[in-house]
């Protein structure tokens, strides 16, 4: 299994390029789930008591949703900063060098498995 010492820089444009990827596919759902996260509106007599309270709580999950996308596209744009710098997977407690097949799946994994587990 190659390493990251090993790798060249097609493999890390490899890399980078499943961050673009995913950052794209992270916007795109911004731009879906944007309306999703507007104010509900208070109209009684077009709307019951309990579908309002549907609403808002639909309203709840697209703001979680909309959070959960956020952090997720800084991890990646600090992964990409991470590649700038050289520092692009090692892990950040030991060290060592994070496993591909760890990058492949996470490419902003920060953490070796054996660190990532505790």
């Amino acid at each position: 299994m190659a390493k990251i010492t090993e790798m060249n820089e097609s493999e890390f444009e490899k890399y980078r390029e499943i961050i673009r990827i995913r950052l794209n596919e992270l916007n795109e759902e911004d731009a879906t789930g944007a309306a999703g996260q507007a104010t509900v509106e208070l109209d009684q007599q077009a709307v019951g008591r309990l579908s309002r309270m549907d609403a808002l709580q639909n309203q709840a999950m697209a703001k979680a949703n909309h959070a959960r996308r956020q952090t997720q596209k800084s991890r990646l744009k600090a992964a990409l900063r991470r590649m700038a710098d050289g520092e692009y997977g090692y892990c950040e407690d030991c060290g060592e060098e994070i496993a591909l097949k760890r990058l492949e799946f996470d490419p902003a994994a920060t953490r070796c498995i054996q660190c990532a587990s505790g």
